[in-house]
């Protein structure tokens, strides 16, 4: 009789301890889906491998290990390459649309004092070359640095 209790209450908490870390799972997902945090998903992970262990009647030290060991695993492994397909490009650079367009020389540019500006599509543009060019030069975009054009002479 007392065996039987006590397998019982065993099965019992190992049941309860499976619905705990269910329990986790779920605020986790439900956190991940409203927070805009990226994290909470691999703790979801980690709670679902760790009731899977309390399912299985696994004590408390194992499920925690579990937990930690899938958690942590997860996150080296799956964050970086999730980030990176999700991000995108980010924000576009304006200066990006330039390069290879043509435009014309409106202020010398001077490559060792670094100063010049441009017109491209009808926008004035700070510019640099690796040789001088003279007010009237046509020239091409070829690169950008943050805001300065790279030019050359066409």
């Amino acid at each position: 009789m007392i065996w039987m209790l006590w397998q019982f209450l065993a099965g019992w908490a190992a049941e309860m301890s499976a619905l705990t870390w269910l329990a986790v799972a779920f605020v986790a997902a439900i956190l991940e889906v409203t927070v805009p945090h990226f994290g909470s998903a691999f703790i979801s992970i980690g709670a679902i491998a760790a009731a899977g262990v309390a399912y299985l009647g696994f004590g408390p030290a194992a499920q925690l290990i579990t937990f930690i060991v899938v958690l942590s695993v997860s996150l080296l492994t799956l964050r970086s390459g999730l980030v990176a397909r999700l991000a995108g490009r980010g924000v576009p650079s304006r200066t990006d649309q330039m390069i290879g367009r043509a435009g014309v020389v409106t202020h010398e540019i001077d490559p060792a004092t670094g100063t010049g500006r441009v017109n491209v599509g009808g926008e004035d543009w700070a510019a640099r070359s690796a040789g001088p060019l003279e007010v009237g030069s046509k020239i091409r975009v070829v690169a950008a640095d943050g805001i300065v054009l790279e030019v050359t002479r066409t």
